[in-house]
Formats: structure tokens, sequence, C-alpha cells
């Protein structure tokens, strides 16, 4: 892989892989931002992603999926799962799963039936997995100058993003057809603000690293990367994502992480003190500017977490214990991928209806094991044990290109794990490719032939 300096240099060519990628960074901004499968974002969504797979696979390069390997074991195993749920049972068979008493119908014979008890969810989940598929193909065949302009592409997207966001916040009013979003909200290109939070976190651990992807344009891109943290970080405190205002808390401590080394490469012939303090002013400049936002009113996720702490239940805390009853009810074999909604109907008591509905369970983790039981949890394991080991062998290893772009796909990935606790971030489109992104780039990283480590 050439060096970084040398490659951001280069002009701009455009090719056809790297047209595709921002074509479908585009399309995901416009309409990827739901999760629910009657959002009119979805259609535009999977039909842009399948015109884009076949100009992929007609007009492309052939795909090495050896640089991707276990992300496309990762998504063969997931795929596999709604197919598998899909497949029709004879009446025997379905009806000895658990919790599937409720399908019978007095005086009719059973008919076959999937494993699935909602099948129309189940193809919705199944249609879903286009997005991931089709970025992940773009990005095997991408070569290595295309590599380098991926955190240049994402972190565009997010600053775009948050200018949306922000318009949203001074009572532009701007809410998308194409998304279920709540009026009044600032959720920007999303549905939901705590996915919106997240993303803005991604943008926190991106624009480092972006800084200091070019030697010579570090001078620029500085300050610029410094700016863009800190309207990020704003941002998310107005969306009013409790969730959001922890996520960026450990979006900063991670891009130090990513860049402490590098910035103190730069500063070798400064004094000693130098890197302290200028962290130190860093830290002093973000918690003034969110002092200032919350005197001013205007950090609603300061506000709605000290209201958490003053009391007061809300529904997620409410129906876990209903969620894990499900669980169990359904245990070893799931409920059926993407049915939470007509599933948690079923179970719902008497105190927990109101005149809005559950739609998640807002714990992805959870969610995984109602819908696909213990095969589910076994390819989530199976992911996040890969994530780790992979994490474990990156940190170790010496500074290079490859390693700098495989921690910080490492650190998105760690951001939607920990989002994923009391949401379901991955289950929108744009964080699926976002997620894809993170985890060819920590997949292709050969530990053994790593280049030569990033010029000071």
């Amino acid at each position: 892989m050439v060096h970084a300096h040398s490659s951001q240099r280069s002009s701009f060519r455009p090719d056809l892989p790297l047209v595709l990628i921002i074509a479908m960074v585009a399309l995901l901004w416009i309409a990827g931002g739901a999760s629910r499968a009657d959002a009119m974002g979805q259609v535009i969504v999977r039909a842009g992603c399948w015109a884009i797979l076949i100009a992929a696979i007609l007009g492309g390069s052939l795909p090495a999926l050896a640089r991707g390997r276990p992300v496309a074991i990762l998504l063969a195993a997931t795929m596999a799962l709604p197919l598998i749920q899909l497949i029709p049972l004879p009446p025997a068979w379905w009806q000895a799963l658990p919790g599937r008493d409720i399908l019978l119908i007095p005086g009719e014979t059973p008919p076959w039936r999937p494993w699935t008890m909602t099948p129309g969810a189940t193809h919705n989940a199944l249609a879903s997995l286009i997005v991931p598929v089709t970025m992940f193909l773009l990005l095997t065949q991408a070569n290595d100058r295309i590599d380098r302009w991926m955190p240049t592409i994402l972190l565009g997207m997010i600053a775009a993003a948050m200018m949306l966001g922000l318009l949203q916040f001074s009572g532009a009013g701007f809410n998308s057809p194409l998304l279920n979003d709540t009026p009044g909200v600032v959720s920007s290109i999303f549905a939901n603000r705590n996915h919106f939070a997240l993303l803005l976190a991604i943008g926190c651990v991106i624009a480092p690293v972006w800084a200091f992807m070019d030697r010579e344009a570090l001078r620029w891109r500085g300050p610029l990367a410094g700016g863009l943290v800190l309207l990020f970080v704003l941002t998310i405190l107005a969306t009013g994502s409790r969730a959001g205002a922890l996520l960026g808390v450990l979006a900063l401590a991670l891009a130090l992480l990513l860049v402490g080394r590098r910035l103190r490469r730069r500063l070798k012939n400064a004094p000693r003190w130098v890197f302290p303090a200028l962290v130190l002013a860093a830290i002093i400049v973000v918690a003034g500017f969110i002092a200032l936002s919350f005197l001013a009113d205007r950090a609603q996720s300061i506000d709605r977490l000290i209201a958490a702490e003053s009391g007061g239940e809300d529904m997620r805390s409410r129906a876990l214990p209903t969620v894990l009853s499900m669980i169990a009810a359904y245990m070893p074999f799931g409920s059926g991928f993407g049915g939470f909604d007509p599933v948690f109907r079923i179970h719902e008591p008497f105190d927990l209806l109101k005149l809005t509905y559950f739609n998640q369970a807002h714990n992805d983790y959870l969610g995984i094991a109602l819908d696909g039981g213990l095969a589910g949890v076994a390819v989530l394991a199976a992911g996040i044990l890969w994530w780790l080991v992979a994490t474990i062998r990156i940190w170790r290893a010496q500074e290079s290109d490859n390693i700098v772009l495989a921690r910080l796909g490492s650190a998105m990935i760690f951001l939607v794990l920990v989002a994923s606790i009391t949401d379901y971030p991955a289950r929108t489109p744009t964080i699926m490719a976002f997620l894809v992104v993170a985890g060819v780039w920590l997949a292709q990283v050969n530990i053994a032939k790593s280049q030569a480590a990033l010029p000071d």
C-alpha cells in the first residue's frame, strides 16, 4: 500500500468502484436512516443497492474476498438464519416449536408453516441484507487508493448529516418523508435520535484519524478535524440522546487512543509538557462548550439524563421483564427475525398498554436472542469474539497504514456494540453499511506483512 500522504495528494480519478461507493453513501444519506419495514426509504435504498450491485458485478473487477473473509463468513451466516427460518415445515414439526400453539386455528387442518412466526417480517429482514452485501462487494473490488478515500467519504457524509441536524435544532423543522421520524426531534437523516448520535460519535473517531492520514495536509486538516469533533459533540448534546452523550465520551477517549502516538511523534522536538498541555486544553475547550450549551438550555441529552436519574422508569426498563420472559418462552429456536412487534403484542401485559407501540426490544442482544434463538446468539457471539481477537492483535502490532484503519474500524464496531445495549442501530441500512466498512478495515490487516509506519 502506498503511504497516506502520497495517495491523498494524487489527483481524484474516479473509477467505477469509487463512483458506486459514493453513490451508495449518498443513497444512504438520503434514505438509509429507518429500520421500519414500511418506511418509504427502505424501498429506495434497497432498489438502489440492487442497481449498484448489478453495476458492480457487470462492470467491476473480481472481488478480492480474501481481504474480508471473516466479514464474508459472518454475512453468509447472518443471511442463512432468516433463510432457514422461511423454509416451510410439516404441521407436526412447527407445532413442536415453542410458542406456536397460538398459530393453530380450531377446526382447521394445520397447514405447512415456516419456522418463523412472522414470515412477512422475516422476508423483510432477509431483504434488508442487500445493503451490507452491496457495500461488502464494493469494498472487495476497491483498490488501495479507494481505501484511502473511504474515511474522507464517510466523514463528509457525517458532516452533512450534522449540518442537517443543526438545521433541525435551529427550528427549521425539516422532516424527511422517507423516514418515520418524529417531528421536532433532532434526528437528521435517521428516524431515531439515538442512531444519529451514534453516527456523530463515529465521526468523532474518524475525524482525528483522517487529519493524520496526510502529513502535508495536517496543517489544515488538524484544525478542521478539531472543529468537526467539537461540533459533533455539541450536536450529540442537542439530539437529546442520553445514550448518545455516553457514546460521545467514549468516542473522545477512543480518538485520543487512535491519534495520541502520532501526535506525540509530531511533537517529538517540543518539550515534554506540550503534549499533556494540548490534551488538557482540548478537554477544557470541549468541557467549556458543553457547559455553555447546558447553561443555555441547549444540552437536551444532559437534561434527559438528569431527568432519568431523578426518577421514573422509561419503557425500556418497564418492558425488560416481559422481553426476558419472551426469550425464555421461544428458546432455543427463537420467534423469527423481524417480528418483535407482533410477537410482543401477544405477551404485552395490561400495565404496559399505551397509545404508542413498543417496536423493538431496545437491546439488540436480547432482540437477537428472541428472534434467532441459540443460532442467532451463536452467530452474534462468533462476531464479537472475532472482533475481540482482531482488536487485541492490531493494538499489539506495530503501527502502519493498514493498522491505523484497522484500529479505526475496531473503534467504530465498539461504538455500535455499546449503542446496541440500549437500542437497535445495526438494523438501519446506514449503520449496517458502516459496520461492513469497519469490519473490512479490521479484517484485511495482515500483521506479518504490515507496511512501514505512518510518516512523522
